[in-house]
């Protein structure tokens, strides 16, 4: 062999793939754990508003769905732990059975906390058998689990929004973890425009690795030429916009934004406080004065549509951002962990620009102009998994990167998160985009 050859490598055995996705899984039970230790049993049992749920809900729910679609079916003599929490944990699942409305989940006192850690305990053991290598799991168990392990981390994302869904709500404004931010910029670097040719792409998951069934078939997509900022909208420039009465031009606003707007009384980002002159934004950090130089996050994409026409820009198709992110692979550090990372914020803009796009992943998910929407030949998955994304493909828009607090391990540039436009409680900003004209 040439020495400047690499080394010929086996392709993983299924024993092999085993034990990296056992190593994955039960590192992904500990992180949810972790991500509730700073909080009291008090702190996990209400819920702020419909959207957001409990902590104590979410890891129940994130136990429930292993024991429903993975023990139940593919452990031999697998005792469920509570024949009730069917019905306290499931989420949406229709062909699961009836549960607890999604509104009335912070009314569930029982079970304890003290249960719902037995219940967590309960389903590790009985995964770790069903995962002993002696039990040789064949490729359907392993599919499920890895949809558990990834399932379970969207929820830890989603139990740090509704826990600061749930503080910002609390007339004292505590802080979910206190960290001293120090160092940062007084104002974010100047904004530059990154051209990109048109043409057709390749866009969509190909490939083995680990992809929800919204983000395949892989296909091609028309783009036309088009410009892309070189970094998100940040703080200093939505103090700018709304210096400049952007909360209050109804031309700026779609019609069911501005509806919004007026009904629910926006003035400023979900959780910006005016005292005194000074703007403040509550964060899992407390309530603290806004950064300019920070990328702006809890908008609508009402708000995020309003500003880009303030702006004389547009938001990204999804599609235009999936291609420009390719030249801007996710950051696969253990630091964007919400644990193990020294910020729970969104951080300004630090390297320079070097003709691609910064701040693409680990920041704030991005607004895209695009309706959520299946791709061509797209199919759900059979059972009761064809309810976990095709039936939402209406009435959402798509955001795509990811957020501060996305799990490390989690994004990837055909990755489609999907809200409702009115919706701001989840870690959501923008970036910029326009034609290029001739």
């Amino acid at each position: 062999m040439n020495a400047l050859s690499p080394p010929q490598l086996s392709a993983p055995t299924k024993q092999d793939r085993r034990g990296l996705l056992a190593s994955r899984l039960f590192e992904t039970r500990r992180h949810s754990l972790e991500l509730a230790g700073p909080l009291s049993a008090e702190d996990m049992t209400p819920q702020a508003m419909e959207d957001a749920s409990p902590t104590k809900w979410h890891l129940a729910h994130s136990t429930w769905f292993f024991e429903a679609f993975v023990l139940e079916k593919h452990l031999d003599a697998y005792q469920p732990f509570d024949e009730t929490f069917g019905y306290c944990f499931n989420s949406y699942y229709e062909s699961l059975g009836d549960r607890q409305p999604r509104a009335r989940r912070g009314l569930l006192t029982r079970p304890s906390l003290e249960r719902v850690l037995q219940y967590r305990e309960h389903v590790d053991q009985a995964l770790e058998k069903l995962l002993n290598e002696n039990l040789a799991p064949d490729a359907e168990v392993l599919r499920l689990v890895e949809i558990g392990v990834n399932h379970e981390q969207q929820h830890q994302e989603l139990l740090l929004t509704d826990i600061l869904a749930l503080f910002a709500a609390h007339p004292l404004r505590p802080a979910y973890r206190t960290h001293l931010r120090g160092g940062l910029p007084d104002e974010p670097d100047p904004l530059q425009w990154i051209e990109y040719p048109g043409g057709v792409h390749r866009v969509g998951h190909q490939g083995d690795g680990f992809a929800f069934d919204n983000e395949r078939p892989h296909h091609d997509a028309l783009i036309h030429p088009f410009r892309l900022a070189d970094r998100l909208v940040t703080n200093g420039e939505w103090l700018d916009f709304i210096a400049d009465g952007g909360y209050r031009a109804a031309s700026l606003w779609l019609s069911d934004g501005w509806t919004t707007l007026n009904r629910d009384d926006w003035r400023a980002p979900l959780y910006w406080e005016c005292r005194d002159g000074q703007w403040f934004a509550m964060s899992l950090d407390g309530l603290t004065p806004v950064e300019r130089a920070a990328p702006v996050v809890h908008v609508s994409y009402y708000e995020a549509d309003a500003f880009s026409r303030w702006a004389s820009a547009r938001l990204p198709t999804e599609f235009e951002w999936e291609v420009a992110a390719q030249d801007s692979p996710p950051n696969l550090s253990p630091k964007s962990n919400a644990i193990s990372s020294r910020a729970l914020w969104p951080s300004p803009a630090k390297q320079p620009s070097d003709g691609r796009p910064r701040q693409m992943f680990g920041e704030v998910w991005q607004w895209t102009q695009s309706a959520y929407s299946p791709y061509p030949g797209y199919r759900p998955q059979k059972g009761a998994l064809g309810e976990y994304n095709g039936k939402f493909m209406v009435g959402q828009q798509v955001l795509r990167g990811a957020s501060f607090a996305t799990p490390y391990n989690h994004s990837r540039s055909t990755y489609r998160n999907f809200f409702y436009p009115h919706q701001r409680w989840q870690f959501m900003g923008l970036r910029l985009a326009s034609e290029i004209t001739q």
